[in-house]
Formats: structure tokens, C-alpha cells, sequence
């Protein structure tokens, strides 16, 4: 009944996260002065989404990823080599200002870990395979990520950045990480603990509201300005879900791969994983602010992406 409940809450998540921000935005123009308190009390609150996120995914198991190759090829092949291709191409022919790029390329780049396994239940996907694979997808990301920002970014947004910009964002990433990779052994070597990390699965969803809250109220002003700018975001990110859909089909075909591999295959590849890229987000200078509202912007398009996933994928894209 528990589990129940948690999918529930997870299905329905948009509408929590669009409550949030509405609402988020109405506080912050009702009071424009809190702004630099919700900044405060994004940083604890990310890094507990962080932990409460890496905490469910099997840390200390990565290379278990490798014992279907068929499978793990076709992840690694479509998350690292095939989807970087189109988002190149996307942010070429669509030509965005350099904030915006990068705010594109921080959120396109690199594949999801958390959601991407309960939308792959959802969808009637290889959930066993989805969560192999997830631990690694997000060590080869956090290796790959700076490496696809040199190739790709605007040559004002790698002179913009300097260690003491990228130092805090790695930690914020990292010190939760640690802690997840200490909470899981300590779980595995007392089996009875296995409780705490159910507890902590339901946290992910009132975790990002909050988040989404505090980034509406603390950003209203970037929203408004850059509104024209934002909305143009949406066709893209609605192109890069179509194409990720159709890209994993060609995948999935080339290599063989069974029907309920094929649609996890589909979900890994449309979900973004904005969590790990908006530490970096939020930290880069005065005048990049549009990066981190790029990153929600996309995050909510591809909730609603989500649920046409979970019927389309299972009914017509892979029967």
C-alpha cells in the first residue's frame, strides 16, 4: 500500500511542481526583498534532495550495469555519443544567446537517475535494468559533463567561469554523493536498515516542490524579464523528447534489444538529469541567472513529456 501511495505521488508529480512555482512566483512579486533569503535555504535544501536522490541508486554496484552489454551499450551509446550529437545541433540551429545555451546544454547533456526508474515501471519497462544502470550513467556524467561544456559552450561561458565558481558547485554535488556511498554500505551491512532508504524515497518529490518554490521566488525577476526568451525554450525541449523517443527505437532495433529493454532504453534517454547540473546553475555570475529558469523550464516540459511517454511508448513505440 506504501509503495502504491509513493507511485501515486510520483505520477502526479508536475502538478506538485507547477503549484510550486506558481505559487513561488506570487510570493516573490508580492515580496521582492525575500529574495536573497530563499537563496539562503536553496543550498540545504538541494543538498537533502541530492542525498534523499542518490541514496536510491545502487552506488556501490555500478559495474553490475556491464553484465547485460547488449543493454549497457545501447544506454552508453544513446545517453554519451547520440543525444550530445543532437543537442549540438539543436543549439546551433537554434542560435540561443550564450546564458541560454548553457542553461541547454547543462540540462540536455547528461541522462536522469532518479525519476527515469518510476517512469520506466510506469511505462511497463525493465525496471531490474533501469536500476543496474542508473550508477553508471551518473559516473560517467559527472566525467563527461566538463567535457561537453568545452566542445560545445559559447566562448563566453567557459571565460566566465573560474575555480572558486566550479569548486562549491562540485562539492554540492559530491558531499551528498559521499553520504549517499556511506548510508548505502552501512544499509547493506545491516540488513534491518533497509527501511530508512524506503523512508528517504519518498522525499525526492516534496524535496524538488521546495526547491522549485524557493528558485521561483528568488529568481521572479529573471522570470519576467527573459519571459520571450523562455517560452521559445518550450518547442525544443518538446523536439529533443520527440527525437530521444524515436533515437532509442533506432538503438533498440540495431542492437536487438527485447521490448521492455527498448523502453527503458526510451525513458533513460528523454529524462535530463537537472538535479546534478543546477548547483552549477545557480553559482555561475551575475547575469547568468537565466541558466538555472532554463534548467526548471525544462524539467517541467519534460514531466509532461513523461506522461505522454507512459502512454505512447508502451501503446505504439514499443507494443
Amino acid at each position: 500500500m506504501l509503495l502504491v501511495s509513493r507511485l501515486t505521488l510520483e505520477h502526479y508529480q508536475v502538478w506538485a511542481y507547477l503549484i510550486a512555482i506558481g505559487f513561488g512566483l506570487a510570493v516573490g512579486t508580492a515580496w521582492p526583498n525575500i529574495g536573497p533569503a530563499m537563496e539562503t535555504l536553496l543550498w540545504p535544501t538541494l543538498e537533502a534532495l541530492l542525498f534523499a536522490t542518490f541514496l536510491q541508486v545502487p552506488l556501490l554496484h555500478v559495474l553490475d550495469a556491464l553484465r547485460d552489454r547488449r543493454f549497457a551499450m545501447a544506454v552508453l551509446l544513446g545517453n554519451f555519443i547520440v543525444l550530445p550529437l543532437l543537442v549540438w545541433v539543436l543549439v546551433e540551429v537554434f542560435d540561443f544567446e550564450p546564458v541560454v545555451r548553457l542553461g541547454v546544454l547543462l540540462v540536455l547533456l547528461v541522462p536522469c537517475t532518479d525519476w527515469f526508474i518510476t517512469f520506466s515501471q510506469l511505462g511497463k519497462g525493465d525496471v531490474p535494468r533501469a536500476i543496474a544502470i542508473t550508477p553508471l550513467n551518473l559516473v560517467l556524467q559527472l566525467i563527461l559533463l566538463p567535457l561537453y561544456l568545452w566542445l560545445m559552450a559559447d566562448a563566453q561561458s567557459p571565460a566566465s567561469w573560474d575555480w572558486a565558481t566550479l569548486a562549491p558547485a562540485v562539492l554540492i554535488v559530491l558531499v551528498p554523493l559521499a553520504g549517499a556511498v556511506l548510508a548505502e554500505r552501512w544499509i547493506e551491512a545491516h540488513p534491518k536498515a533497509e527501511g530508512s532508504r524506503d523512508t528517504m524515497a519518498w522525499w525526492p518529490v516534496p524535496l524538488l516542490a521546495l526547491m522549485v518554490f524557493l528558485i521561483a521566488v528568488a529568481q521572479v525577476g529573471t522570470v519576467v524579464e527573459t519571459i520571450g526568451e523562455l517560452q521559445k525554450m518550450v518547442p525544443v525541449f518538446v523536439l529533443f523528447l520527440v527525437a530521444a523517443a524515436l533515437l532509442a527505437k533506432v538503438i533498440a532495433v540495431q542492437l536487438r534489444l527485447p521490448v521492455e529493454q527498448g523502453r527503458t532504453l526510451a525513458f533513460s534517454m528523454g529524462t535530463r538529469n537537472s538535479f546534478v547540473v543546477l548547483p552549477l546553475a545557480l553559482l555561475l555570475p551575475t547575469g547568468w541567472e537565466v541558466a538555472a529558469v532554463v534548467i526548471v523550464v525544462q524539467s517541467l516540459v519534460e514531466l509532461f513529456g513523461m506522461v505522454a511517454y507512459v502512454w505512447v511508448i508502451p501503446r505504439y513505440l514499443f507494443r
